[in-house]
């Protein structure tokens, strides 16, 4: 299984979220499984920023890792993103969050994602599609990591799943 973080705070925040979801869903190779519910969560990093929306969804791909993530940004540029600096303000993010069991950290890719367990905006939506899948690095499930996140940012479940 690939797990996909989306997470968006500027403009119609859940429109970018559902264009996300569309446009990963025509890429070649790749299907979209589920989608958790969208949340509405805390800015993570830098706190004087716009509420997020956040959900996390689960696909198959033929692409490797690279050219996922290659796909990911090019998705994220078609749909309106600026360059800003790191934590700020985005219309859309995509983070590869896990593939598989795969742990790859290279100059293009950091996989599995190296704050999962940090971020409660992730390990919440984690937990709704999958709260048994075990980090790989870590060797603890979703839900285990959401149970003992320091993170006690809020998130509150706006939406129910896209499926």
């Amino acid at each position: 299984m690939i797990y996909l973080g989306l997470g968006s705070n500027i403009g119609n925040k859940l429109s970018f979220i559902k264009s996300a979801e569309e446009e990963i869903a025509k890429l070649k190779d790749t299907k979209v499984l589920r989608s958790s519910s969208v949340y509405r969560t805390e800015p993570w990093g830098i706190k004087s920023q716009k509420e997020f929306l956040n959900s996390v969804l689960e696909i198959e791909s033929n692409s490797g890792p690279e050219e996922l993530l290659k796909e990911l940004k090019e998705i994220e540029i078609v749909l309106g993103r600026k360059n800003r600096e790191k934590w700020f303000e985005r219309e859309i993010d995509i983070d590869i969050l896990f593939y598989g069991d795969m742990k790859i950290t290279n100059s293009i890719v950091n996989i599995p994602h190296p704050e999962i367990q940090n971020r409660k905006f992730v390990l919440v939506p984690l937990c709704e599609l999958n709260p048994g899948f075990i980090h790989p690095e870590l060797n603890c499930s979703m839900e285990s990591l959401l149970n003992n996140t320091k993170d006690n940012s809020e998130v509150i479940k706006i939406q129910g799943n896209t499926d």
